[in-house]
This record gives structure tokens, C-alpha cells and sequence, in this order.
């Protein structure tokens, strides 16, 4: 079995190869059975410990599972709070092929699925991108969004500043004009793209700040205590999903729907659907757009077998 370190996976893993494979898999399909989540909290735990186990196959060709641990108090050691592994394996006989750096697979293909949607939903002549959050995902989101986009003006906002700072200075030098937003609402109004990737609880973008053919791509709120826009932002805008599975996990979706905000009906469609052509992207017309994520295994296989090829002796 190959060892794939992080940046080999890295190296792997462009996001102009990454994107069209995404697209490809969505196409074709694989078996995503749901996630598995497993409690390993013992009594004198303070915070809950987490693990989460994402299988996906595609018949006669690959099988992958992704692991994940979410340890919260990890903090407290200087570590981080999750980890995750990726074990690659050849679905005809079982063999395993290659471990694989889950943490590179899973925010590289969070930001490729968010620039996926983008070429389909976006503005065909989207210029400026504000990034709502400056962590690991949010942070690779202009290099994925540049590739389906013609951006030439990236804003940064976040509520630790020198996150906003430190990355707006790697963009710099790479070329990218950035800079850090001093007002959220403002930088909001001004941006033919944003896209939110924090771990709120409360809206952070509001539907009064965003322009009228705009569009909105919500990465956080993967549990249904979470959230990142209030419900004017899905007032008048068409809603799109990753799959439909982020109906049943998202609170920026359940939220809104308990209030008969929008239904599930509503939802225009998803990658799946996008990228088959069953549904139009962007019209010269149209308004708004709205994308809400969760992930899915699908894209982790989709990664995960970029990586293995590119690297695996022939």
C-alpha cells in the first residue's frame, strides 16, 4: 500500500484537475452510503469526541473510506481538532492501494465542489470575490474560484483580523489582488461572489447587503445547529444543494424551512443535476443564487483517485 504524504496530496490535487474531476464523478455516480458517526465520549469528557467514517465506491473500479476525528479539546493541547485519513482501495478484489492525507482531500475538494457550483451558478462576468471566513477551506477558495471565474479582486473578512491579514499576504504573493474588508456589510454589497466558510451559529451575511445578481456560497453549517446567512439572503434566489442530503443535515436550510421561509420543493436542483445539464445553471437574466454544501464522500473518492493516479507507478 502507498503512503501519500500531504504534499504530494497537495501537489496532486490543482484545482484546474480537481474541478473537472468532481464534475466527472458527479456524472457518472458512485454507492455514498450516509456517513456513520460514532460518540467516543466517556463521562469525564468536557467536550464531545467524534468519530465519523465516510465510505464511497464506484463497481469494479475504486472503494474509499474516509475517517475522521473530531476531538474539540484538542485546543487545549496545541492541536488541532480534527484529523482525518483516507484509505484508497481497488473495489474488484479488496486490495488496499494507498493512505492518502485526508485533511488535504477534504478542504481541497470542499473549496473545488464550491468553485464547481460557481461555474455553473456564477456570474459569467464575476470580478470581485469576498471570502467570509479565513481558515483552511476558506483560504484555498480563490485559487478554486479563479479557475472557473475571471476574479480580479479578492476581499477578506473574518472576526480574528490577523487571520483576514496573513492571508490576504499569502494572496499578494501569488499575484492576487486582496485585501481585508474593514466592513463586512459594505464589502458584501460589493462582491459579485461570496462565499462564507466559518463555523457560525448565527448569521454572519444578511439578504439587505447582498447585490441583485449575486451569488452566495454557504460552506459552514454542517449540523443543524449551524448557520451563516439569515433568511432574506433566499428570499428571490434560486437554491441549489450538493446533494440532496443537505436537507436533512444543514441548519442554514432546516432554520428556514421550519419558518416556511422556502420548501424542499423549492431547491432547484444539485451538482448532480448541474453537471448532467438536467438542470440550467445562470441565465443572462436571473438574480441571486444560493449554494448551500454539507459534503459528500463522493467528492473525497473523486480526490482521492486524482491523487492515486497522478502519483502510483504505472
Amino acid at each position: 500500500m502507498k503512503i501519500i504524504d500531504t504534499e504530494s496530496t497537495r501537489r496532486a490535487l490543482p484545482f484546474d484537475r480537481l474541478i473537472p474531476a468532481l464534475r466527472d464523478m458527479f456524472i457518472a455516480g458512485c454507492e455514498v452510503p450516509l456517513r456513520h458517526t460514532h460518540s467516543l465520549q466517556a463521562e469525564t469528557d468536557a467536550l464531545p469526541r467524534t468519530v465519523l467514517v465516510m465510505p464511497a465506491w464506484q463497481h469494479d473500479r475504486y472503494m474509499g473510506i474516509k475517517t475522521v476525528t473530531i476531538f474539540p479539546e484538542n485546543a487545549q493541547r496545541g492541536l488541532p481538532g480534527l484529523f482525518s485519513t483516507y484509505v484508497l482501495y481497488d473495489a474488484r478484489t479488496g486490495e488496499p492501494l494507498a493512505q492518502i492525507d485526508g485533511n488535504e482531500i477534504t478542504s481541497r475538494r470542499t473549496a473545488a465542489a464550491s468553485a464547481l457550483a460557481a461555474s455553473y451558478l456564477a456570474p459569467t462576468d464575476a470580478r470581485s470575490l469576498l471570502v467570509v471566513g479565513c481558515g483552511r477551506v476558506g483560504s484555498l477558495v480563490p485559487e478554486a474560484c479563479r479557475a472557473v471565474r475571471p476574479i480580479e479582486r479578492v476581499v477578506l473578512w473574518d472576526r480574528d483580523e490577523s487571520a483576514a491579514k496573513a492571508l490576504a499576504a499569502r494572496l499578494c504573493v501569488q499575484d492576487i489582488e486582496a485585501s481585508v474588508a474593514p466592513d463586512l456589510a459594505k464589502a458584501v454589497s460589493d462582491a459579485d461572489i461570496v462565499s462564507c466558510a466559518t463555523l457560525a451559529t448565527q448569521p454572519v451575511v444578511l439578504g439587505a447587503w447582498l447585490r441583485p445578481r449575486s451569488h452566495l456560497d454557504l460552506i459552514g453549517s454542517f449540523t443543524p445547529q449551524m448557520r451563516e446567512a439569515d433568511d432574506a439572503c433566499f428570499a428571490g434566489a434560486r437554491l441549489f444543494v450538493d446533494t440532496q442530503e443537505a436537507l436533512q443535515k444543514s441548519g442554514e436550510l432546516l432554520g428556514p424551512m421550519s419558518r416556511g421561509v422556502f420548501t424542499a420543493k423549492d431547491v432547484a436542483g444539485d451538482l448532480a443535476d448541474l453537471a448532467a445539464g438536467r438542470i440550467r445553471g445562470r441565465a443572462s437574466n436571473d438574480g441571486r443564487t444560493v449554494f448551500k454544501a454539507v459534503g459528500t464522500a463522493l467528492e473525497d473518492l473523486a480526490a482521492a483517485v486524482l491523487v492515486y493516479e497522478a502519483l502510483a507507478p504505472n
